[in-house]
């Protein structure tokens, strides 16, 4: 009972800050507002991928505790509706003051666990189906798809697809596959196509492979998801990944993780030793300041620092919709950023994305509202 009392005041607090956010957003609402970090889930994929799924498809749950399992239960059962649908979606986009989704799969759905033709199945059920709902909104939703990254040619045989046939403005990765680096040289073509397709890679992380000592306080989610963007991160620029395709694009989730702050120490790592710099030829702040990261951080010194020390033409407004680690009002978060211009907000809350998604870059028309009936 205890627990259940917890989880509807964590659902109250949200309410309030959706209700503070439509009130701001009814009093003004001036920049394109693009959201870059949103989710789907695709009921269908999920059933499809039940009977295949092993004890890796359920480490969020396996490394927690009992309180950490119920809530996460609970949570799924209740975001069911907002995330496989567009109702509640654009009811809390309005609120928030979000013009615009770039719709990207909830992180489970990378199914890198399953049989790569497995996995090649469920990766078509989830894009067709989030094709399907962008399709419902196209002025107010695009897609970034998710492909079995397990098999790199299926990988980029389904990226291909996704776009050509879909028109989805980037893929989903998480921070390794199956334990694997994603910097590993068999899974290069993949990131050089994505470059070639001048698409977006958006990396979110799903947990972390060594979870037994982060059971306690979600600490599987808190500290393990910017923990494992910057194991990622690191080894795509120590491993000279981006070193050899130059205008891959890569927006990095919550902020960057750790690495977004803390570059110093692998930038005298370069100068000091030679394993520093086996791969590379610029300093490892050169490589990282061509990534974006998202706003998802909860704290404005967080953001000062993002802006100041990657400029705002690096920094995306997100929300992490609809999971309870979301901002729930994240125009607010941005608009309230002491010493931010109105110039560095604009990019922040929609330019930025719009540049790197292809989307125009203007609001959508406001609805009109249905004329009146005359009396008689």
């Amino acid at each position: 009972m205890f627990y259940r009392c917890a989880l509807h005041a964590s659902d109250d607090r949200r309410a309030q800050a959706l209700a503070r956010a439509a009130k701001r957003t009814a009093r003004k609402s001036r920049n394109l507002t693009i959201d870059i970090h949103c989710h789907f889930m695709s009921p269908r994929a999920i059933e499809f991928t039940r009977p295949h799924a092993g004890a890796a498809s359920e480490s969020a749950l396996r490394y927690a505790t009992p309180l950490t399992r119920q809530i996460l239960i609970e949570q799924n059962t209740r975001v069911h509706d907002a995330i496989s649908g567009t109702e509640k979606r654009l009811a809390e986009m309005d609120k928030m003051g979000v013009d615009i989704q770039a719709v990207s799969p909830g992180p489970q759905a990378y199914g890198y666990f399953l049989e790569p033709d497995i996995g090649r199945q469920a990766s078509r059920m989830v894009n067709d189906d989030l094709a399907e709902l962008v399709a419902r909104h196209p002025d107010r939703l695009v897609a970034m798809g998710t492909v079995p990254l397990q098999d790199t040619q299926l990988a980029i045989a389904e990226m291909e697809r996704c776009v050509k046939e879909h028109g989805m403005r980037g893929i989903e990765i998480s921070s390794h596959v199956n334990g694997k680096e994603l910097a590993r040289k068999e899974l290069e073509p993949f990131f050089a196509r994505a470059e070639e397709l001048g698409i977006l890679i958006f990396l979110h992380p799903l947990g972390t492979t060594n979870a037994e000592r982060l059971s306690d306080h979600y600490f599987n989610n808190v500290i393990a998801n910017p923990l494992e963007a910057t194991i990622a991160v690191g080894h795509l620029i120590m491993e000279g990944v981006l070193d050899r395709l130059p205008k891959l694009k890569i927006c990095v989730a919550h902020g960057g993780g750790y690495i977004s702050h803390y570059i110093g120490r692998s930038d005298h790592t370069f100068r000091a030793r030679a394993d520093g710099r086996q791969h590379i030829k610029k300093p490892p702040s050169e490589y990282l300041k061509r990534l974006y990261f998202d706003t998802v951080v909860f704290d404005h010194a967080q953001l000062r620092h993002l802006v100041a020390r990657w400029g705002a033409d690096h920094v995306i407004m997100g929300t992490d919709w609809p999971y309870d680690m979301a901002e729930p009002d994240p125009v607010g978060f941005v608009e309230s950023c002491k010493g931010l211009t109105a110039a560095d907000k604009a990019k922040i809350h929609g330019l930025n994305a719009a540049k790197l998604l292809g989307v125009r870059a203007k609001k959508p028309a406001a609805k009109k509202p249905a004329p009146r009936k005359r009396r008689r």
